[in-house]
């Protein structure tokens, strides 16, 4: 039977909250205490760009694979396939390249802290909670994919 763990994998705050506030958090510093840093705005918006492709690409594969993408509610399937192959978590980075990309297209170094902070918070609250959800409820299969692929792109996998 399955465990309070394994059917709720995340509390709050989701990680769409935690984007969120992050984002707000370096909006409202940017008002108050501008940075203006001198970087290619076009790089910027590329990089959103991407950032958002990886997101929407990550969602049609869970949709396709017919499981939750809700944070907060137990996965249906573990999806191993298109940018599941690349992280085990390419919403997140998705997310995180978007406040990279921000950061860049605005000329902010709040933006940048922004990402910094929303990579480890969503890490902290988020990931790691959904990773014992996904042991718990996958075994051995979770066990070979979290070994072979990374949490975020480029990283070693543990």
């Amino acid at each position: 039977m399955d465990t309070d763990r394994t059917v709720r994998p995340n509390t709050l705050p989701w990680p769409p909250m935690i984007l969120a506030g992050s984002l707000a958090a370096a909006l409202v510093l940017e008002w108050l205490v501008p940075t203006g840093l001198p970087l290619p705005p076009l790089l910027g918006w590329v990089t959103m760009a991407a950032a958002l492709g990886l997101d929407v690409w990550a969602m049609l594969t869970m949709a396709r694979a017919r499981t939750n993408i809700l944070p907060h509610r137990a996965a249906d399937q573990l999806v191993t396939t298109g940018p599941f192959g690349l992280s085990r978590n390419p919403i997140y980075v998705g997310n995180v390249l978007l406040l990279l990309g921000l950061a860049v297209g605005l000329g902010s170094l709040w933006m940048l802290a922004a990402a910094a902070v929303d990579a480890l918070a969503t890490h902290r609250l988020a990931i790691l909670r959904e990773e014992r959800h996904l042991a718990a409820k996958f075994g051995d299969a979770w066990t070979a994919y979290a070994a072979r692929t990374p949490r975020w792109i480029g990283l070693p996998s543990r």
